[in-house]
């Protein structure tokens, strides 16, 4: 259907007050992440406790050697690890601070979760498993299971540890291998290390005046306490509840809470937006006719979708880059006003309805996509506390205290997010002549792909910055393991022992990634969250490669094409002064 016609002051105006609920904001937070705390420690230090291992059990410490090292046990390990399987790689271990495999999905089961990407494109390795997601979206559970799956396959608990946080790697020149050091008094070795550690992983919460004060239950929402809740809610029926933050995880809570929950405070500073999500169950005789290799056949059809066509590409040559701008923006609009048009079309009560309409463009944050969200809103025991930009500020005995009110409740969920893309999130991590990665990164994000940093052979990254960022995340990071499997195999058939990329390489990806970024201000104008360091200043390298997902997959492949153009390989035994510098 064609968009009805506006003038331009129309979208004009809407962009100014996107622009001023941003300013609104920005004018109450401190500067960009400041404003959360991720070291829960003393008081704090109960949300990150993980709920799920009920027993650890206790191990003496190991101190022997693998060949390849996974920090982290997510689907960022499990993909590399098999293919790595795949080329007849035995010695790999998976270090992992949880009790399973599984990364996000091991730690977010909370009620309600799901994955908002299709699970034919989302669940990896479908064809190789011979299995079909149950449903178009794929629950929380059935993601997990599958994880298990993979790692049964792949043989992969063998020597995997868990309950296991690591919280040093180091390059050792001497014995050219990476020492790993963890919280239960572990010294490995290993040949090469990956940095598996995702996306989203370190839990966060608000630097709230008084949190620590209240005396009623509370967890955040990766750490779900059903010893508390129950497994059906069922505790909470006598029980008010709230929640802080609106975003991803808090969506798909409110609902569930709403069905069981005596009262339901939802304490909101931005609003998300929220579309339809179409799900179904998976057509049985749909599933049966599917052939080998089909996975593949449909994200690369789903890839090509939305690219643009050559036709259109070359209609869009004709337009200057202004014009081409406002087209873009003007879309957003339109579709962002669809969503507000959805939300007065659900949301009984105007107010309440204003209030959870989100005023910023499209994917400024994480768009999200539920039925049952919006129509909580509608039900009695369902209250909306939108602090309008300000966010909640002060926690006492009782609970949340907003514009001179006090919200008792018996249970306060914190539903405030993680760390995002941080490499070694509890472990320092030293290379070649002891140089610590942070500070390498002190001056600016240093990579090639977002895989390789030089001085740190041997070291893989996944899921970091400089990468190509797709909302499915799984099948960029297939792309990340699929190419680690192979740089590891070409130095092990080259009968060398590491490989480590050469400044030059370095140089030019860092180059290409701030080539494709800052083309426009967009960043700057969103409103504060994750995807812009909640607003804060960035150096145009340290974010993500924008130059497409097509291309890409390509470079790595280009890289790949010219190993020792972009690498140095180093043999056993060749002193430490040729890695990380020209022969």
């Amino acid at each position: 259907m064609a968009r009805p016609k506006r003038p331009q002051q129309y979208y004009d105006d809407i962009k100014n007050k996107f622009r001023e609920q941003r300013d609104l904001r920005l004018g109450y937070r401190p500067p960009g992440t400041n404003q959360y705390t991720s070291e829960l420690s003393g008081d704090l230090a109960k949300y990150a406790i993980d709920p799920y291992a009920k027993e650890v059990p206790n191990r003496d410490p190991i101190s022997d050697e693998v060949e390849v090292l996974f920090i982290g046990g997510g689907f960022s390990a499990l993909l590399t690890s098999a293919r790595l399987r795949e080329r007849g790689l035995e010695s790999i271990r998976i270090v992992e601070r949880g009790s399973d495999v599984g990364g996000t999905w091991y730690w977010n089961r909370y009620p309600g979760a799901a994955c908002d990407v299709v699970s034919y494109d989302y669940l990896p390795l479908l064809d190789e498993l011979d299995y079909v997601p149950v449903n178009h979206y794929s629950r929380g559970p059935e993601i997990f299971g599958h994880c298990q799956a993979i790692a049964h396959k792949y043989n992969l608990y063998d020597l995997a540890l868990f309950n296991t946080t690591v919280t040093e790697t180091r390059w050792d020149e001497k014995a050219q291998l990476w020492r790993v050091k963890t919280d239960r008094g572990d010294v490995m070795s290993a040949q090469f290390v990956i940095c598996a550690n995702g996306t989203l992983a370190k839990p966060k919460l608000s630097a709230i005046t008084g949190m620590e004060s209240f005396a009623g239950h509370s967890f955040h929402t990766s750490r779900w306490d059903y010893d508390y809740t129950g497994e059906n809610l069922e505790h909470l029926r006598d029980k008010v509840v709230g929640i802080i933050g609106t975003g991803a995880s808090a969506v798909q809570i409110v609902p569930e809470l709403a069905k069981v929950a005596k009262e339901v405070f939802v304490f909101q500073r931005t609003p998300s937006s929220i579309d339809v999500r179409d799900d179904w169950p998976t057509d049985p005789n749909w599933a049966r006719k599917l052939q080998p290799g089909w996975q593949h056949k449909r994200r690369e059809k789903v890839l090509a979708a939305v690219e643009n066509s050559l036709e259109k590409r070359a209609a869009k040559g004709t337009t200057s880059p202004e014009e081409k701008l406002r087209k873009q923006e003007n879309a957003n609009i339109d579709y962002m006003m669809r969503i507000h048009k959805r939300i007065d079309e659900i949301v009984h009560d105007p107010e309440t309805a204003d209030a959870l309409k989100p005023w910023y463009m499209f994917m400024c944050k994480r768009p999200c996509f539920h039925n049952d969200y919006l129509p909580s809103f509608n039900q009695p025991n369902v209250h909306l506390v939108d602090t309008q930009g300000q966010g909640i500020t002060e926690i006492n005995r009782q609970g949340p205290v907003f514009a001179g009110k006090e919200y008792e409740l018996d249970l306060l969920i914190y539903a405030t997010g993680f760390e995002v893309q941080q490499t070694g999130i509890y472990n320092d991590i030293f290379g070649a002549g002891g140089v610590n990665l942070q500070d390498k990164y002190a001056s600016g994000i240093r990579t090639l792909l977002g895989i390789h940093t030089a001085g740190f052979p041997n070291l893989f990254i996944m899921g970091g910055y400089q990468a190509s960022f797709q909302f499915n995340l799984t099948e960029m990071l297939q792309t990340q393991g699929d190419h680690i499997a192979a740089c590891i195999d070409y130095v092990r058939a080259k009968g060398q022992h590491a490989l480590d990329v050469k400044d030059e390489a370095e140089e030019w990806w860092v180059q290409n990634v701030i080539e494709h970024r800052g083309k426009t201000s967009r960043s700057e104008e969103c409103t504060p969250g994750y995807y812009n360091f909640e607003g804060n200043e960035q150096r145009r390298q340290d974010g993500n490669y924008n130059g497409g997902f097509r291309r890409y997959f390509q470079h790595q492949g280009e890289v790949r094409d010219k190993m020792e153009e972009n690498f140095h390989l180093i043999a056993k035994g060749v002193g430490p002064t040729h890695l990380g510098s020209e022969e």
